[in-house]
């Protein structure tokens, strides 16, 4: 048997409406809370944040192009159509 070591999380005081309103999502999806809670978490986990969005703009190599050279290229992109 395959005994991986995966972290647990633990979430105390849910409030009822909450809990139970999982619990119904879960059964729609055919999946035990477990499986519908790890699910959501992986989700949540592969959008980037806000944040995260916005270091990876400013990380990115800035263009080196002049406006001239841009409205010049622009210019001739609409030539060719």
């Amino acid at each position: 048997m395959y005994n991986a070591c995966v972290p647990n999380v633990q979430i105390r005081e849910v409030p009822e409406e909450v809990h139970n309103e999982l619990v119904r999502r879960a059964d729609l999806a055919g999946q035990s809370l477990q499986q519908y809670l790890s699910a959501q978490l992986t989700s949540m986990v592969a959008t980037p944040t806000i944040d995260d969005m916005i270091a990876r703009i400013e990380h990115r190599s800035k263009g080196r192009l002049s406006r001239a050279d841009a409205v010049t290229a622009i210019a001739d992109e609409r030539a060719r159509r």
